[in-house]
């Protein structure tokens, strides 16, 4: 049994394949397994706290893990050893979120191409058809992120808070969400997982599309994140075209082409979820 699994930090998709593809199981779907955030013990929770993947645990032969945080040498390891003594016949390879992004959106397998990840966090790489090259090192959700998820939560509480949003709009975001300041400081501060708290926030975007105010949100949400992380590789982009994955990218996929020719670069595929990407790209190369 291999399983191949596609994590961000608010939910985890797995599924468990034998060596020429066919399912095995249902797809499991766990927490999100963010070891730049969460502990040892919590990402074994995790885990263990599915029935599936708990009771077929020893039949597993290889282990595919891609996810958020783990683009860091001791995040990284720090799941490795987790994933190592659950499975413990499997081989474990855990690689960062971006790498799954680029093997479910090329046209080919040396494709090179830019590939953006647009979902609860955001990052962007560049693939030169062999190996993957990033210029700036994420620092997450806090000082980064653009045009995530989070970021997008967290424009929508600040503009609630200062005024900013039309009166409509204001009264749509209040009536939906708990917008009381102890409730949101007590998310935010007190529990874990506060990004993907704040990326909760971000359907309310896609509710509500028919309002500028919105529109320009997603917008300039995109402008700062083709500013910050995709014009890193301004070389690149004279040839490569920009892929993107992740819901946020997939839901704003008209928004992105519109900043796109805006800014002067090419748009190429969208996947909202890599994983079935992932199934056919290393049953190819086990």
């Amino acid at each position: 049994m291999i399983l191949i699994v596609d994590s961000g930090s608010t939910k985890a998709d797995w599924i468990a394949v034998d060596k020429d593809g066919n399912r095995l199981l249902e797809k499991i779907r766990t927490k999100g397994l963010n070891p730049a955030i969460l502990s040892d013990k919590k990402l074994t929770k995790i885990i263990n706290k599915s029935d599936d993947l708990k009771s077929n645990s020893q039949q597993v032969s290889h282990v595919f893990f891609y996810g958020a945080g783990c683009g860091t040498t001791k995040p990284k390891a720090l799941l490795k050893e987790v994933l190592e003594n659950i499975f413990t016949n499997a081989h474990v390879e855990v690689n960062e979120d971006t790498l799954a992004a680029v093997y479910a959106t090329l046209n080919h397998n040396q494709e090179a191409a830019v590939v953006c990840i647009m979902g609860t966090g955001s990052n962007c790489s560049y693939f030169d058809g062999k190996a993957l090259h990033q210029k700036v090192n994420s620092l997450g959700y806090t000082l980064m992120d653009d045009a995530s998820g989070n970021y997008y939560g967290k424009q929508l509480i600040r503009d609630y808070y200062f005024g900013h949003m039309p009166e409509a709009i204001k009264v749509a975001f209040g009536s939906k969400y708990n917008l009381e300041s102890d409730f949101i400081k007590y998310n935010l501060y007190k529990q874990p997982n506060p990004n993907a708290y704040l990326a909760n926030f971000a359907e309310f975007m896609f509710l509500h599309k028919d309002s500028s105010y919105t529109i320009n949100l997603i917008k300039n949400g995109i402008r700062e994140f083709a500013k910050n992380m995709i014009f890193q590789f301004k070389e690149e982009l004279k040839t490569a075209p920009v892929h993107f994955a992740g819901s946020i990218a997939y839901f704003s996929q008209k928004e992105i082409k519109e900043v796109a020719e805006e800014l002067g670069f090419k748009v190429g595929n969208f996947k909202r979820r890599p994983i079935e990407g992932l199934v056919t790209f290393h049953t190819k190369n086990l």
